[in-house]
């Protein structure tokens, strides 16, 4: 048997930044996300139960400022992933890492070892790195060129592969790792560990389709998206790969669209943390090529609603048209984020996985 996610041929769901503080919602309601283990633990158990496929963390050190300094508090994720698989039965958990910040030597045995614990069902997200400020406080100089931040992930995964799947001692030079008579054991249980990436800048997607069983790129909604999908999936057959593509949504489900809206207006208007917003924007402008200038001058909604990613927002039914429309535009699966994930996949559950079931995305869980 091989490892279950990369053998799934049903549209895959997985929660998104459940392990920060606020989740993806900038907002200052009292009932905001807390990011706490606890509520982590509690999100881990009912997405296995109810049958979501990964959860995805992001990578912090500092917030966004703000009167809640959003994601001010983030948990770790090779920690946290390791947490999570332990406390769960078929849930898998990625985690995120830096290819900066993180010796790939350290990072390979880390992640085989987390595997021992739950085989096949740890994956890596390799990020190339982009937050200015993070590379300051960690006293890391930021390279200017998107072109350097990819060789040195390049050489970064490289060396995870080699430590992965090579016997013995051996040298590995390079460029920004000259590694002499290092060696790794244990190994990932299959081998290898399922790697994504997100790529939406020329280099990130080049990067990706090299590199990544699951490419992770944000577009403004699934009728463009369908362009994307076939540039990716084209690139990375080019390579002799194949790798499935992945989008980030935040979902805002009520028995009616009304009363979806009137809480997305609550949460992401009214009660926006605007400040934070502003800060992650201009740091999204800057330093990131995820967003075109163009979805950032006009997504300042959606970055308050669930930073900048697509928004889901209605009924039971809405939700689970809107999800087959990614799916019909040939994306592998998304990622969601929730107010209160714990509250509102519950909801999800009991409401929208029967429609997609319905739709044929979903296999049943009974």
């Amino acid at each position: 048997m091989g490892i279950p996610i990369l053998e799934s041929e049903q549209f895959l769901l997985g929660l998104f930044s459940s392990n920060c503080s606020g989740g993806l919602a900038v907002t200052t309601i009292p009932e905001r996300w807390s990011g706490s283990w606890e509520d982590n633990l509690r999100l881990a158990r009912l997405a296995d139960t109810v049958g979501i496929d990964f959860m995805l963390p992001i990578a912090r050190w500092i917030g966004y400022g703000g009167s809640t300094n959003f994601h001010e508090g983030v948990l770790e994720p090779v920690p946290w992933a390791t947490a999570i698989v332990a406390n769960t039965q078929r849930l898998n958990a990625f985690a995120t890492v830096h290819t900066a910040f993180n010796h790939p030597v350290v990072t390979a045995k880390q992640l085989a070892t987390v595997d021992q614990v739950a085989p096949g069902r740890v994956g890596l997200n390799v990020v190339a790195g982009w937050n200015q400020p993070e590379y300051l406080a960690m006293g890391v100089d930021l390279p200017q060129d998107h072109d350097s931040r990819y060789a040195l992930a390049q050489e970064w995964v490289d060396v995870v592969q080699h430590l992965w799947s090579r016997e013995g001692r051996y040298d590995l030079p390079g460029s920004h790792w000259d590694l002499h008579g290092v060696e790794a054991e244990p190994k990932p249980t299959h081998g290898r560990l399922p790697i994504l990436n997100a790529g939406s800048s020329p280099q990130g997607k080049e990067y990706a389709a090299r590199n990544a069983d699951f490419v992770f790129t944000i577009v403004s909604g699934p009728d463009e998206g369908a362009a994307v999908v076939t540039d990716l999936e084209t690139h990375s057959a080019r390579l002799g790969r194949r790798a499935g593509v992945l989008t980030p949504t935040h979902v805002v489900c009520r028995p009616t669209r009304t009363e979806a809206e009137e809480y997305l207006t609550y949460y992401a208007d009214d009660n926006a943390d605007w400040e934070a917003v502003d800060n992650l924007m201009r740091l999204q402008g800057l330093h990131s090529q995820s967003f075109s200038p163009e979805m950032l001058a006009t997504f300042r909604s959606r970055f308050a609603a669930g930073h900048g990613t697509c928004p889901i927002i209605g009924s039971p039914d809405d939700v689970a048209d809107e999800i087959e429309r990614f799916a019909r535009a040939g994306f592998g699966g998304i990622t969601m984020a929730f107010v209160d994930y714990v509250g509102e996949l519950e909801y999800f559950a009991q409401e929208v996985m029967p429609r997609l079931e319905a739709k044929g995305l979903r296999a049943s869980m009974s």
